[in-house]
């Protein structure tokens, strides 16, 4: 301890922002994300065929997913942001996949699976969160992110844009990982549940 008060933590000296913050610079790269997203998926439907600029467009919608995750974890995490981000790769994942449906790159099968596996989740996490459960995010649901942009980046980028049975593969297997992560969502919240060990109430987490 110091003369002036007790040491703070590395964590403690580096976090800016408190858990209510909401004008934070990982949310402005969030609602950025969102922002940018609206050109680039009328881009992506207005094209007929792969071109490089909306595989760059749908790039950076992608890694600057990792942008805003490093902000947020270097001026501390909100429950804002919490919300905001996971939120903001549904709504671009979802919109890239009916984007490629619409244009007839991708089967509506495995995109409605897709669609279905985050209305399951949503509903699945309001209820837990009613009963002042909380589901934090799983590592299989971050993993199950860069699948989905990735099936739709093998689409857009031209060198593979005609190989019809790449991008079946492809948004199959995104749609069955999507199901993989909802399931491995699901036990473990049941694990949780039957475990004596009360749960911790924090504010739910979506992913």
């Amino acid at each position: 301890m110091s003369a002036t008060g007790p040491e703070l933590t590395p964590t403690e000296r580096i976090r800016r922002f408190g858990e209510t913050a909401i004008r934070t610079p990982a949310n402005m790269i969030t609602l950025l994300r969102l922002l940018f997203s609206i050109p680039v998926l009328v881009w992506i439907l207005d094209e007929s065929h792969a071109t490089w600029g909306t595989f760059a467009g749908w790039c950076v919608l992608w890694l600057t997913d990792g942008l805003d995750g490093w902000l947020a974890r270097r001026d501390g995490t909100t429950r804002s942001g919490a919300f905001l981000d996971p939120l903001a790769d549904k709504i671009l994942v979802l919109g890239g996949f009916f984007a490629l449906a619409i244009r007839g790159d991708f089967a509506w099968i495995p995109v409605v699976i897709v669609a279905g596996r985050e209305v399951f989740v949503q509903v699945y996490r309001s209820l837990a969160g009613r009963r002042g459960v909380s589901l934090p995010a799983r590592q299989l649901g971050k993993w199950k992110a860069n699948v989905q942009f990735l099936a739709v980046a093998l689409v857009l980028l031209p060198p593979t844009a005609d190989l019809a049975g790449v991008h079946d593969v492809a948004v199959w297997f995104a749609a069955a990982f999507s199901i993989v992560s909802a399931i491995d969502l699901v036990v473990h919240t049941s694990s949780r549940q039957s475990s004596p060990l009360p749960s911790a109430h924090h504010a739910p987490e979506p992913s």
